[in-house]
C-alpha cells in the first residue's frame, strides 16, 4: 500500500522545512509514504525548497487558485499518483507530524474511509475563548447539516482512503473542510475522527484577514453547501416562514374589518398578498432546487467514473513536476543549508512586479 501526505503551499519557504522533517517517512501497513506538495502559486522559493528537502512530488499551479483548489489538484495528483490512502496537513507546521499514524489506523482497521484530526479546540492555549466558542459553535452547526459526529470541522488535519478521495469533489474557493465533511455524510462516507496534537504558532494565520470575516464566510459556505444538496427543506422552510407570516398579516386585517375598520388596514392585505407571492415563488425555487440536485449527484456519479477511468488509462498529474531525485530524510541540517542559500538567492532577487498577492 501507498501512503501520499499532500501539503497545500502558498509562500511557505521558511515554514515548510519543519513542517516536512516532522513527517514519517515509513508506517506500520504501508509499503511507501510519499510527500507531495501542492506549490499554489507562490512567489517565493517554495518549489525549491520542497525539492531540497526531499519532497518526492510537486503540483505547480499557475496562479493562486486558493486553499480549495490546491487541495483538490493535490487530491487528483495523488490518485493519478498510485496513493491507497492520502494525508492531506497544513504547511504552516500547526500540526504535530508524528500522528500521522493516528490518522491512518482507523482507515487501515477497515473502520473508517475518512479520518478528520480533532484538535481538542478547548484544550488549544493560544485560542482565546471567543475563538474557541466559535470553533464549538461552527462544528456544531455542520455536524447538524453533515449527520456526522466530527468535533472539529475546520481541521484540515484529515486522512481518506482511495474510494473516498474519488468521491470527494470541491468546488468551492474558500474552503474544503466543511464541504468534503458535508460531501461525506451526504455520500454516507464512513467518517471518524481522532484526537490529534498541534504544535504552538509559527505565524498568524494567513487564510482569513479576521476572526469576524472568518465566521462570515464560513457561514455563508455553509449554507451555500448545505443548499446544493438540501435544496427542497432550505427553501421550503423559508416559504412556510413567508406564509404564516402572511397568515399572520391576513388575520390582522380580517379582525379589524370584522370590527368595521377595514378600510385603515388595506395595507395589510396588500403586505399579505406580497409574502404569500413570496412564499410561493420560494416553494417553485425549492422544487427547481431539488431537481438540480438530483443533477448534480448525477454529474458528481459521472465525475467519479471518469476519475476512474483516468486512473486506468494512467493519465499524468496536471502541472506536475517530479521532486527530489532521493528524498533528503530526515537531515534537518541540509535542508536548513538549503533553505539558507534559496532565501539567500530570493532576497538577492528583484520584487516582483505588480501588487503582493494576499496569503492563504
Amino acid at each position: 500500500m501507498k501512503l501520499i501526505i499532500q501539503i497545500p503551499c502558498f509562500n511557505e519557504a521558511a515554514q515548510l522545512p519543519a513542517t516536512l522533517a516532522a513527517l514519517p517517512r515509513s508506517l506500520p501497513g504501508f509499503d511507501e509514504v510519499q510527500w507531495l506538495v501542492i506549490d499554489d502559486g507562490s512567489s517565493d522559493q517554495t518549489a525549491a525548497v520542497a525539492r531540497a528537502c526531499g519532497v518526492d512530488h510537486i503540483v505547480r499551479l499557475t496562479n493562486n487558485k486558493g486553499l480549495a483548489s490546491a487541495f483538490q489538484a493535490g487530491l487528483d495528483a495523488a490518485l493519478k499518483l498510485g496513493a491507497d490512502v492520502v494525508v492531506n496537513t497544513d504547511a504552516d507546521n500547526q500540526y504535530y507530524g508524528p500522528d500521522v499514524a493516528r490518522l491512518v489506523a482507523p482507515i487501515l482497521e477497515g473502520r473508517a474511509d475518512m479520518v478528520i484530526g480533532d484538535r481538542v479546540v478547548r484544550d488549544i492555549e493560544h485560542f482565546s475563548p471567543l475563538k474557541r466558542l466559535l470553533q464549538r459553535l461552527g462544528s456544531w452547526v455542520v455536524r447538524q447539516a453533515s449527520q456526522t459526529s466530527v468535533p472539529d470541522t475546520t481541521s484540515g488535519f484529515r486522512a481518506y482512503n482511495r474510494e473516498a478521495a474519488l468521491q470527494m469533489l470541491v468546488v468551492s474557493r474558500f474552503t474544503y473542510t466543511l464541504e468534503t465533511i458535508i460531501q461525506a455524510g451526504k455520500l454516507l462516507v464512513a467518517t471518524e475522527h481522532v484526537p490529534v496534537r498541534t504544535n504552538p504558532p509559527t505565524r498568524p494565520s494567513r487564510l482569513f484577514p479576521s476572526m469576524w470575516s472568518y465566521v462570515r464566510r464560513n457561514a455563508i459556505a455553509i449554507f451555500r453547501i448545505y443548499a446544493q444538496h438540501e435544496p427542497l427543506r432550505v427553501f421550503w422552510s423559508f416559504a412556510a416562514l413567508m406564509a404564516l407570516a402572511a397568515l399572520g398579516v391576513w388575520v390582522r386585517f380580517i379582525v379589524a374589518f370584522v370590527e368595521g375598520e377595514g378600510n385603515g388596514h388595506v395595507q395589510s392585505l396588500i403586505l399579505g398578498s406580497a409574502l404569500f407571492v413570496a412564499a410561493v415563488v420560494l416553494f417553485a425555487l425549492g422544487v427547481i432546487g431539488d431537481l438540480l440536485a438530483a443533477q448534480r449527484v448525477m454529474i458528481q456519479r459521472t465525475f467519479e467514473r471518469v476519475r476512474r477511468i483516468e486512473l486506468e488509462v494512467g493519465v499524468a498529474p496536471s502541472h506536475y513536476e517530479p521532486g527530489a531525485a532521493e528524498p533528503a530524510g530526515a537531515g534537518a541540517e541540509q535542508a536548513d543549508r538549503a533553505l539558507a542559500a534559496l532565501l539567500s538567492e530570493h532576497a538577492r532577487q528583484p520584487p516582483a512586479g505588480g501588487a503582493q498577492r494576499s496569503g492563504q
